[in-house]
């Protein structure tokens, strides 16, 4: 075996030029694909984290996932319903102080409820729709990401007496209203009252920043109606991942739909899937073309050293020694080209983790960032492994074409 490496590293150093190009091509490949792979796993990571961090990890609402069973259903196994239109119910989760209590006892988290109900906002002769969430604040600050947003104020501000109310900044740009102003909250039953601006945030997102608004609990029951209701309890826990396991033990115990963050955004995720099922196909795609680069050397080398061939088998080698011979070339222009990728990937990263750009932060200002990337052993491990198959089949079909050729012809100088 050491015979047949010494040989092949012969064959490999004789043909300089090519050597290099076939090294370089799949150092390209392998150094490409490691960046390319840390800046998608970036990308994705970053992308996730901040679906974790803005939204609530479970959401249980006062919705069910089936209708409930009609009493003729129990009494006539026969029966079947055509466009029942279930009765209208305003009471929100019933007896929520028991609900409550009960998930607390075991939820490993955080947990908020509040009541949402959609109105409008009126200031100026402008109407804007608007989404009227009723928290309590502590609670809430410990639960909702938009505690962390705020420009001016804080929740804490809406029991300072008075009716209060917590709006976006966007929203508050639209309305031509600011800090201290006091703006006619209309609820969808009709009830309107007058709230003074107590807090301004900013999230990032227009649909938040536009159109969502805090009061009081019990504020938002009055204007909607509803006394002591609640519509809406909202989990922070401490492991993200187990949201799915304690979504189906909630909506098990209380029977109200609970949905984890990772079933909200089911699609999203979905794209992801795709998105690294394309990535890892555009890998393999340059890794093929530069197995083509091996495939042409080691096939001009068999060419140009038949004669070397015959020599060899008539002195005793088998088929087997020249298949290994030509598949160790191949595969050492593969493991030279993975090293020279591996440094190559590496400064890519460390380029690409020096980038920064600007994002507007609207009321916030400008925040400056740098491209999210994700430094792992496995991007290179899998960029070689790639450029390691490539090789060997590149390798292994003139290997196969090698081993099959007849001394005695060669010799003879037969065609």
């Amino acid at each position: 075996m050491r015979l047949i490496l010494e040989l092949a590293l012969t064959h490999i150093a004789g043909r300089g030029r090519q050597t290099i190009v076939a090294i370089l091509g799949v150092a390209l490949g392998v150094g490409f694909s490691i960046a390319m792979a840390a800046l998608m796993q970036g990308t994705e990571k970053d992308f996730i984290a901040q679906l974790v961090d803005t939204m609530p990890h479970v959401q249980v609402s006062d919705e069910r996932r089936t209708p409930r069973r009609q009493p003729a259903e129990d009494l006539f196994p026969a029966t079947q319903f055509e466009g029942l239109r279930p009765k209208e119910d305003r009471r929100g989760i019933l007896n929520p102080a028991a609900v409550f209590a009960s998930l607390r006892d075991w939820v490993p988290g955080r947990m908020a409820q509040s009541l949402r109900t959609q109105g409008v906002v009126r200031y100026a002769g402008r109407d804007v729709g608007v989404s009227i969430i009723g928290i309590e604040p502590a609670i809430e600050a410990t639960v909702s990401s938009v505690a962390g947003d705020f420009v001016q104020g804080s929740f804490d501000a809406l029991q300072a007496g008075g009716n209060n109310i917590v709006v976006g900044d966007r929203l508050a740009q639209r309305l031509g209203a600011s800090m201290g102003t006091t703006i006619q909250l209309v609820s969808a039953t009709g009830q309107s009252r007058g709230f003074k601006i107590v807090g301004q945030f900013h999230t990032g997102s227009n649909a938040r920043d536009e159109g969502e608004t805090y009061v009081l609990l019990k504020n938002a029951q009055i204007l909607s109606e509803r006394p002591n209701a609640i519509n809406d309890i909202r989990l922070r826990l401490d492991d993200p991942e187990a949201a799915p396991r304690v979504a189906r033990q909630v909506e098990a115990e209380i029977g109200y739909k609970a949905v984890p963050w990772q079933e909200a955004n089911e699609s999203l995720l979905e794209a992801l899937v795709v998105r690294n099922i394309v990535m890892y196909t555009v890998v393999g795609a340059i890794l093929l073309v530069a197995g083509f680069g091996i495939f042409n050397i080691i096939s001009t080398i068999t060419h140009e050293k038949a004669r070397d061939i015959a020599i060899l088998k008539s002195l005793g080698f088998t088929q087997g020694n020249m298949r290994h011979l030509f598949l160790l070339e191949g595969l050492a222009l593969g493991i030279a080209g993975s090293a020279v990728g591996w440094l190559i990937g590496f400064l890519l990263c460390l380029a690409l983790s020096q980038v920064e750009f600007k994002i507007s932060g609207g009321a916030v200002g400008r925040e400056i960032t740098r491209l999210p990337l994700f430094w792992s052993p496995w991007h290179y491990a899998i960029a070689s492994a790639f450029a390691l198959l490539s090789a060997g089949v590149a390798g292994y079909l003139p290997a196969r074409q090698a081993a099959r050729l007849n001394p005695v012809d060669i010799i003879r100088g037969a065609t």
